[in-house]
């Protein structure tokens, strides 16, 4: 009796893995193609305590033709401007518009018109193990791409200014390979829309990116149109947990935010705030997230 070969074998197995890897290359070449051209490289100009000059470097986004572009706070703290340049060879000086070191964030503008503008995404609309695109100016090497997964969402991430301190919620975590000069720069999806801000490098492998969504919308907004941010706050860190059968039944819903930080010297620490209390509304109204509490 004659053996056939089995049509579904190692070699199938590697062409469709082939299929695969093409298809992943193809996404992240198009994203590198679209988002590279809107994407800077800062040279950073400030003075120290002592009145030398200090410099520094990241990278920064293009949000509007006119010249806007998106960095992280500490990326240009202290600085009193720099210069921003572009994988097509242009340059020009950059001034700081506005700050905000409690979501390290910052928008700066160099005086130019044209500039490719990024289109702006929603990181709510992310799923953990989606593919992320990271561009930036690691290392000083201009438009540099790592691609990765979502590894998680709903991180927090503790800034601070002076003596103030603030913990930002929704903190998106990649695996994309992250390193200094990449603050500042694009974290992209798929479609090559921005939907984080990267901040900062937690480990190997572990990359943080402030996430762009409706809250950092009203951040930017405030920033560029008064250079700063006023803001309330309660000064916890924490996330959703589901409630015990017993305490659902009394609250009346099924899942909470539990505290895992708290601030020192935050409303929420004066008001005794602890780590492992459960929050299940604030004034009377349920709440899903930090970031959206009830109006």
């Amino acid at each position: 009796m004659a053996a056939f070969p089995d049509p579904v074998g190692p070699g199938a197995g590697r062409g469709a893995e082939a299929e695969a890897l093409d298809a992943y290359s193809a996404i992240v070449v198009s994203v590198a193609d679209t988002v590279i051209p809107s994407v800077a490289s800062l040279r950073v100009h400030g003075r120290g305590r002592d009145g030398r000059r200090t410099g520094g470097s990241g990278s920064a986004v293009v949000i509007s033709p006119d010249g806007y572009l998106l960095t992280s706070a500490h990326v240009v703290a202290g600085a009193g401007g720099g210069e921003a340049a572009f994988t097509r060879g242009s340059a020009a000086p950059f001034e700081v518009v506005g700050a905000d070191p409690l979501s390290d964030l910052a928008v700066i503008r160099v005086h130019a018109t044209g500039l490719p503008a990024i289109t702006r995404g929603d990181a709510d609309r992310l799923r953990i193990g989606q593919l992320v695109v990271a561009v930036g100016n690691p290392m000083g090497f201009d438009g540099s791409v790592t691609a990765g997964v979502v590894s998680a969402l709903g991180r927090s991430l503790t800034t601070r200014a002076g003596s103030l301190s603030r913990v930002v919620e929704d903190v998106v975590q990649t695996d994309a390979a992250l390193n200094p000069g990449n603050s500042g720069g694009a974290l992209c999806d798929s479609q090559g829309r921005l939907v984080g801000v990267n901040t900062a490098v937690a480990g190997v492998g572990l990359g943080l990116a402030v996430p762009i969504n409706a809250t950092t919308e009203r951040i930017l907004g405030a920033l560029i149109a008064e250079g700063r941010v006023r803001r309330a706050y309660l000064g916890i860190a924490g996330g959703t947990r589901p409630l015990p059968a017993r305490a659902a039944r009394f609250a009346g819903r099924d899942r909470g935010l539990e505290v895992v930080e708290v601030v020192p010297g935050s409303p929420a620490d004066r008001a005794a705030a602890r780590r492992g209390d459960i929050v299940v509304a604030l004034d009377g109204s349920p709440v899903t997230c930090w970031s959206s509490p009830p109006s």
